[in-house]
């Protein structure tokens, strides 16, 4: 059983996480180029003399780019939690996995080929096309690290790296080829952005986040998944059959996340690292916080891009000025 001051700990920071978070909605919700009061947002929500202007800046552009950021922190957080888990590797990042890039060449494809003559089907399309790619990376990855009846957690990371190196690649080809409004929307989505957030994009991610979330209900097996090999077969755990559970939810999670937010890095990264500082090793501990703590990250970011800047800049690019130098001082210790 876990001693009382690590629970008192999760309980401390889970509470301190989720006032953070609703300061930074009631910020996001009030603060920008038109600013609320409290007061103002209390009578939209709560239909008391409503002003359309104050519903249109609420209800079409801030609160749906909140709960597709709140959304994406979420499940970043949370898939990097497991795959650092299942692959014991703490510099292991969704984004390493190549799951980023799949999804995002699927999405210039899209783009590239069926955007104009979809017109205004595109914003529900191009979370499915995110999807088939983002599976389809991690399909390739998962065969290519299969070896001697197992996954290979070594080759999985650099497969991965190679994946990401080749779909990278034919991202910026077809990038190359759009027309010059194609290409600044491929450009802004691939370093990661919340911009176009709408109610559509929330509700095609949702199914996903329902289907796949539960896996909380399996953070135990992360626990054990850091003893030996032989140990866990020694248990009766079906070894490689959970990771494979695993690993295809937190993969489906990146993907739905990817193709509404684009390529947003370093969340999966940091976050577990953040929370096994705040609470420690046992994952049904790790995964909650790691939510809570990519949410918080991503929100956070997309407040300073949107308004901390002379122009509006990409979330991803906010996430990666923290992210860069937080991996550079993981590697630093690691190797020390």
């Amino acid at each position: 059983m876990l001693s009382k001051p690590t629970g008192f700990r999760y309980i401390k920071s889970l509470l301190i996480l989720i006032a953070l978070l609703i300061t930074l909605f009631y910020i996001s919700l009030t603060n920008g180029t038109f600013d609320l009061t409290v007061s103002d947002v209390l009578h939209a929500f709560l239909r008391i003399n409503p002003v359309p202007t104050h519903d249109f800046v609420l209800f079409d552009l801030r609160l749906p780019r909140i709960v597709v950021a709140s959304l994406v922190g979420l499940g970043l957080g949370i898939a990097g939690a497991v795959i650092q888990g299942v692959t014991k590797n703490g510099l292991a990042d969704p984004g390493i996995l190549g799951i980023n890039a799949g999804a995002g060449a699927a999405i210039v494809l899209f783009l590239f080929f069926f955007h104009e003559q979809i017109g205004s089907f595109s914003v529900l399309m191009q979370p499915l096309f995110g999807l088939i790619g983002g599976l389809g990376a991690a399909v390739i990855i998962y065969l290519l690290a299969w070896k001697n009846g197992r996954i290979d957690t070594q080759r999985l990371i650099l497969t991965g790296i190679a994946i990401s190196s080749g779909f990278g690649a034919l991202a910026m080809y077809l990038s190359l080829k759009m027309k010059s409004t194609d290409f600044e929307m491929a450009t802004l989505w691939s370093m990661g952005s919340v911009y176009n957030a709408n109610w559509q994009s929330i509700f095609a991610m949702l199914p996903w986040f329902i289907l796949l979330i539960p896996i909380y209900r399996k953070s135990y097996l992360l626990d054990l998944f850091q003893l030996e090999e032989s140990s866990l077969k020694s248990l009766g755990v079906s070894l490689e059959k959970e990771k494979a559970i695993l690993l295809l939810s937190s993969i489906g999670l990146v993907s739905a996340c990817v193709s509404v937010s684009g390529g947003i890095g370093f969340i999966g990264l940091m976050a577990p690292h953040i929370a096994k500082q705040l609470v420690g090793l046992r994952h049904r501990y790790i995964i909650p916080i790691c939510g809570l703590i990519g949410m918080t990250l991503v929100v956070g970011s997309d407040f300073i891009a949107k308004n901390l800047f002379p122009a509006e800049i990409s979330v991803g690019i906010v996430i990666s000025i923290i992210g860069v130098p937080y991996f550079l001082y993981l590697l630093l210790t690691a190797r020390s």
